[in-house]
């Protein structure tokens, strides 16, 4: 390797260094690259660092670049442009007839995927392909047409529909509410059960927090008899299905779980999370027809679950 190149910083330091400069914010920069903030701080401190010189100027609850930094931020995000072109250049391939949208993977095997029948139904002839990953994927660079993604209301981007929010409660097996052995009438009974946890060592969904649940509804401090972590929102809910513990519902995607009776859930306390569903269009797709139905389609299958709630 030409020693040049060795003295490059690492990309993920210059995707994190890009997104922060372009949304002048590490908390909507980490959210964009699904990294904590305290993460991706450290990424751009590392970077700094290396280069000897500061990148931004931090103030109160706000983020500037520097002069370097400004140049920097140029250069990084032209050289950054480039490299994602030459990407699709080397894997070009011809594009398959149809449409990919491109969402997470819990989103797609509880709310999208069993409601696809419905828009075969409406639109033949409109092949769709989905891609579940839970990685942010760059509309921009023309791979899928268009993205439905779990977001801060601050952070949709103008364009986005959002299709509806999403609210948090306890649910477990009727199966598993059948033993007296086990009540299950009020939080504190929890301590009874096994809760279901979303493998999040790095903090980035603390919406899904079996924590911060106990502590809205008065039982901080509980003990529950035992855990089960797993790292797909859908596996932990087959997981409870199963009767293998109570999990931290979400309402939508699993509505149809506590409407046709598979799952149940014991108490009224909910809350809603500050987050929603957006639909975002890839530029290049704006105008497509079969792209367009598909889109009027998710908005209104989203009104009907809005309204069956």
């Amino acid at each position: 390797m030409h020693k040049t190149l060795r003295k490059l910083p690492s990309l993920d330091f210059l995707r994190g260094f890009e997104a922060a400069g372009r949304t002048l914010s590490f908390t909507r920069a980490a959210e964009e690259l699904f990294l904590t903030q305290s993460a991706l701080s450290r990424q751009v401190k590392a970077l700094e660092d290396a280069l000897g010189t500061p990148l931004f100027t931090r103030r109160h609850r706000s983020l500037a670049l520097t002069p370097a930094g400004e140049s920097y931020h140029q250069a990084v995000t032209e050289v950054l442009r480039h490299l994602a072109n030459a990407t699709d250049i080397a894997g070009a391939r011809p594009r398959e007839p149809g449409l990919t949208v491109t969402t997470s993977v819990s989103f797609a095997s509880l709310w999208l995927i069993p409601r696809l029948a419905n828009f075969r139904v409406r639109e033949p002839d409109v092949e769709v392909y989905v891609s579940a990953d839970d990685r942010t994927v760059d509309l921009a660079r023309g791979e899928v047409d268009l993205a439905v993604r779990y977001l801060a209301e601050r952070s949709a981007p103008d364009g986005a529909l959002r299709l509806f929010g999403e609210r948090m409660m306890p649910v477990a097996s009727p199966r598993l509410l059948a033993d007296p052995r086990t009540p299950l009438s009020k939080p504190a009974d929890l301590a009874h059960h096994v809760l279901l946890h979303i493998d999040d060592v790095d903090g980035r969904l603390p919406w899904l927090n079996w924590n911060a649940w106990l502590a809205a509804n008065g039982e901080p401090a509980l003990k529950p008899a035992g855990s089960a972590r797993f790292r797909l929102y859908d596996q932990l809910i087959q997981a409870a299905v199963a009767g293998q513990g109570v999990a931290l519902g979400r309402l939508p995607l699993i509505a149809e779980h506590v409407r046709d009776g598979r799952l149940v859930a014991p108490f009224a306390q909910r809350y809603a999370s500050t987050r929603g569903y957006y639909v975002l269009v890839a530029p290049h797709a704006v105008e497509r027809p079969d792209v367009i139905a598909f889109v009027h389609w998710l908005d209104d299958e989203a009104r009907a679950t809005r309204e069956a709630a």
